[in-house]
């Protein structure tokens, strides 16, 4: 396991400081805010403390309210909505400096047996011929203009392998393209022994989906994005809904699209697929997408 992999585990360890209130440290994201799916991915973690082991994350909706502050610890308290025989519902708002940032619903069921059918996986070229982070950013360096940018892209991608199969909106802009957008992604290292559980699979996976989601929009619109400074926004819910068992240190296509963009907010919504074609996670997610008053 990687040094930067155990840093995000270390990350999404959460301190429980009463039965059902937890507490999570923060830290800074390619903007200077906590990244949304850090904050996603810790809330899930402290409903999943709450829920019995056998009862399995099957979908999340959450709402981000306010920017995160990352030099502040986070605490997540959890209520416990609902124990049913089949069904755990849980909710957990997140406070920083009194105020809630982040407000998110998770359900869990019990394993059960049933009807199987699913969307089939759409082409993707195999994901060890795509270029890594490493290898892709310098190129950008130009676009990018500030190289504490590329420091800061390369910082967010240590944990987590992520190859585009296309350009990434920085890399194109001015050119307007399909709102399409296709990463591979699995984390930088296996998880194995006493952290190798479903609900940390889970939660990685909810981590990394913010990191993406909303760049098929920029593609329709030709603009570079947050990085670049063309466009400013912030996610503003997110839903995902968990189909089947993946393994987040095993390679998962995210194929991305955006349906829709207007009233200064798009749409993202996509698929997860593991490498062998099984349809693993729904995500659906709403930002605030904007062009700087000076570039209008």
């Amino acid at each position: 396991m990687s040094q930067a992999l155990q840093s995000l585990l270390d990350l999404l360890d959460l301190e429980r400081i009463e039965q059902d209130i937890f507490r999570g440290q923060s830290r800074s994201a390619v903007v200077p805010r906590v990244f949304g799916g850090q904050v996603a991915a810790q809330a899930l973690v402290a409903a999943g403390r709450t829920v019995p082991e056998d009862r399995f994350a099957h979908s999340l909706h959450a709402y981000f309210l306010r920017a995160g502050d990352p030099g502040a610890p986070i605490v997540y308290s959890v209520d416990r909505i609902r124990d049913g025989r089949s069904f755990t519902t849980r909710r957990v708002v997140a406070v920083q400096h009194g105020q809630p940032i982040f407000h998110l619903s998770a359900s869990f069921q019990a394993h059960e047996e049933g009807m199987e059918h699913q969307a089939a996986m759409p082409p993707a070229p195999d994901p060890e011929t795509l270029p890594t982070a490493a290898e892709l950013l310098p190129r950008y360096a130009d676009v990018l203009g500030d190289p504490a940018v590329v420091e800061r892209l390369l910082e967010a991608r240590e944990s987590v392998d992520l190859r585009y199969v296309d350009p990434p909106p920085y890399g194109t802009v001015g050119e307007t393209r399909e709102p399409h957008s296709q990463v591979w992604f699995r984390t930088n290292g296996k998880l194995d022994g006493a952290v190798d559980q479903p609900l940390l699979h889970v939660v990685l996976a909810t981590y990394v989906s913010d990191m993406t989601l909303l760049d098929s929009i920029l593609l329709a619109h030709g603009r570079g994005g947050w990085v670049t400074g063309d466009v400013v926004g912030a996610s503003l819910d997110h839903a995902m809904w968990f189909h089947r068992p993946f393994r987040a240190d095993e390679w998962l296509l995210y194929d991305q699209e955006s349906p829709s963009a207007s009233g200064g907010r798009g749409l993202g919504q996509a698929r997860i697929y593991t490498q062998d074609g099984r349809l693993a996670i729904s995500v659906i997610q709403e930002g605030v997408v904007r062009i700087p008053r000076e570039l209008s």
